[in-house]
Order: structure tokens, then sequence, then C-alpha cells
């Protein structure tokens, strides 16, 4: 079965390098996970780099969640991505590019490939969901980067 693809953009008022270095403070996940989510950042090797891992953990729904994600690529300050190790999706890579937009700002792009878990099932029943999900957590964490960005340049 094919992957699903999710992609959100905006600009930011800040260069590539400031943003790509908020996502590195140790602090930036943290940060990002928005407020309603019941997702707490339970180990980090505090690194971008590959082969570092992070491990969230929280609820979905009544479902305890152990999330494992491991960094695979980095390109500072251009991209870094990360893929499910274990988690909650049958397959989940993420790419972060920060692309310098020619005016002194940076389009932030973060580019989802996913699959929901129980194949045809899964994306008929949870499909929908996910999307919505997806769409209201990265409309949160590029806001909180934008504030972040604009508040330290």
């Amino acid at each position: 079965m094919s992957a699903t693809v999710f992609v959100k953009e905006s600009r930011i008022a800040a260069p590539p390098e400031a943003v790509f270095r908020f996502h590195e403070s140790p602090d930036a996940l943290t940060r990002l996970i928005p407020p309603w989510e019941s997702m707490t950042v339970a180990e980090s090797d505090g690194s971008l780099r590959p082969g570092s891992r992070v491990v969230l953990r929280g609820r979905l729904g009544p479902f305890p969640v152990r999330w494992v994600a491991v960094h695979t690529e980095y390109d500072p300050p251009h991209l870094f991505a990360d893929r499910q190790e274990s988690g909650p999706f049958a397959l989940w890579y993420h790419r972060h590019r920060f692309l310098d937009d020619g005016r002194g700002g940076t389009i932030l792009r973060d580019e989802v490939e996913y699959r929901v878990p129980l194949g045809s099932l899964g994306r008929l029943l949870a499909g929908g969901f996910v999307h919505r999900k997806l769409d209201r957590m990265f409309d949160y964490r590029h806001e909180t980067t934008r504030r972040q960005c604009a508040s330290s340049g």
C-alpha cells in the first residue's frame, strides 16, 4: 500500500540558519508539542544528527503510546529528517526543510510520508482524522517557530 504524503509550508521572517538553530535547541521539541497533545519527550540524545534518537510517551485516546524516532539525515541549515523506529504508524518519515526565500527569510517545509496501521481499513477509518490532526499540529508548530524566531531575531 502506498504512503500518504502530508506537506506544511510557511514563511518565517528569519534566515534558515536561525530557524534551523531553533530546531537544534535542547527544548525545541518540547516547545513544538501542542498543549492539547498528551505527549512528552521521555528521552532524547539532544542531537539531530543521524543515529540520534528521541522517545515520546503519551496517550492516543485511552491507549498508551511510546514513539521512538531516529534521525536519518542532517544537512544544516537546510534539512534534517527522522523516521519512526516504533510507534503508532505503520510508516513515518519526516523531512524538515529550511529553504532560503531570497528575501532574508525561510520557507519552513515539513514533509511527512506516513501510513496508518491496518492497511486500507485503517486508512478508511482513520485517514481523515489523522490528516486533520497533522494539519492542526503543524499549524501550531509553524506558528511556534515563527514566534520564537521573530522574538530572538
